[in-house]
């Protein structure tokens, strides 16, 4: 019985060792909304054409997710930790992020508060990070997130290692380098090699025939003071050049912005300047159908030269709810030599307004609205959403 009871003793001093040291922990939110969505343009025999939806939305003011994480301490003030983190259509179950399992993020690393964290894998790059203390929207609600018009500051790389700082003074510095930066789309493009290898194999061994990411940023972060800095530069796969020289370009992305909270509103201010294409996401759900526009992560096209600017503002009505509205323009300095990825314009504008209200600390409804000129750079283009919902985290 003496025996019994110390062995039992023993598994339970264990076990509260072991819960100390090791943590993995489940969380998520579903964010699920209605919106009405109208897109129209006018194609060259100024014919129109429209297309619109009434309906359900996932993910309208944040993506619906759920992820572990897991932590554990292994000494001298080292933790090494992971993230499993896949987004989902709440509406139908669907996964996000091409069908990934964990298409928001999935990478495992080291950290140290003395020396701040080494991250390998799937993640946000450096720019997404910043960027969303500047952005009034937070990077959602559809075509109202500032990854419209800074497009580097919303983009996921495959097999990127990243190292951040800790913060010093409230300066954080982070670095990160893509191996291959979409390894999902990849496997379509390659061929086998000798039949040895895979398509799939194939997408991850030759490194010159994978599209390679450098992105890094600077952030200052103190009281009311929030400004930022970040570039990004894309190395187009040999097999573009192979294909055509019009995408032996590598395109990249220089942003600055800030913003400062005044109590009674928080200002913010962005500009980014872009050159031989485009990097992150130029369009919404709806112009694909309506007039083919692809959503990959990069666009290469040499000779393309952007400004990109942002104007924000959001401002608390009282503790529990908030009202925020931005502008953003994107104006075309240069266009592409050969093919265009300007459509027939030279500018684009986004006029957005959004409202929470915190029903919990974990619960809150929201309602939005935005309207898009001249989108994607083609003339009398129009896109116009209005939409409500709720989200929850847990």
């Amino acid at each position: 019985m003496k025996k019994t009871l110390l062995a039992a003793a023993l598994v339970t001093s264990f076990a509260g060792v072991a819960q100390a040291e090791t943590a993995v922990n489940l969380y998520g939110l579903i964010d699920t909304g209605v919106n009405v969505n109208t897109v129209e343009v006018r194609d060259f025999r100024r014919v129109k054409h429209k297309i619109s939806r009434v309906g359900p939305v996932s993910g309208a003011q944040s993506g619906s997710r759920w992820g572990l994480k897991g932590t554990e301490e292994i000494g001298n003030g080292l933790r090494a930790e992971f993230v499993l983190e896949g987004g989902f259509n709440s509406g139908n179950g669907d996964a996000a992020q091409t069908q990934r399992i964990f298409g928001r993020q999935v990478t495992v690393g080291v950290a140290n508060d003395a020396w701040g964290r080494l991250d390998i894998g799937r993640q946000t790059n450096v720019a997404s990070k910043y960027f969303a203390d500047i952005d009034p929207f937070k990077g959602g609600f559809e075509q109202s997130a500032i990854g419209m018009s800074i497009g580097s500051s919303n983009v996921r790389y495959d097999n990127m290692i990243m190292y951040q700082t800790p913060s010093f003074r409230g300066i954080d510095i982070g670095v990160g380098y893509s191996f291959s930066v979409d390894t999902k789309s990849s496997k379509s493009e390659h061929v086998t090699v000798n039949n040895a290898f895979s398509a799939e194999e194939a997408a991850n061994w030759r490194t010159n025939e994978n599209d390679r990411a450098f992105t890094t940023g600077i952030r200052y972060s103190n009281g009311p003071v929030v400004a930022t800095a970040s570039f990004d530069y894309v190395k187009g796969s040999k097999r573009r050049v192979e294909r055509d020289a019009y995408f032996d370009v590598s395109p990249c992305s220089y942003a600055v912005g800030g913003a400062y909270d005044f109590d009674v509103a928080k200002v913010s201010v962005a500009y980014a300047k872009t050159m031989d294409g485009w990097i992150g996401a130029l369009n919404v759900d709806g112009y694909r159908d309506l007039i083919g526009l692809s959503r990959l992560i990069t666009e290469y096209a040499d000779g393309f030269r952007s400004s990109s600017y942002v104007v924000g503002v959001s401002a608390p009505i009282n503790e529990t709810s908030n009202v925020f509205g931005s502008w953003q323009r994107v104006s075309v300095n240069a266009k592409p030599k050969g093919a265009r990825l300007t459509g027939d314009n030279d500018s684009m504008n986004v006029y957005s307004v959004g409202y929470t209200q915190d029903l919990s600390k974990r619960t809150n409804l929201y309602a939005y609205g935005s309207y898009a000129s001249d989108y994607a750079f083609l003339y009398s283009a129009k896109s116009k959403v209005v939409g409500f919902g709720m989200r929850h985290r847990f």
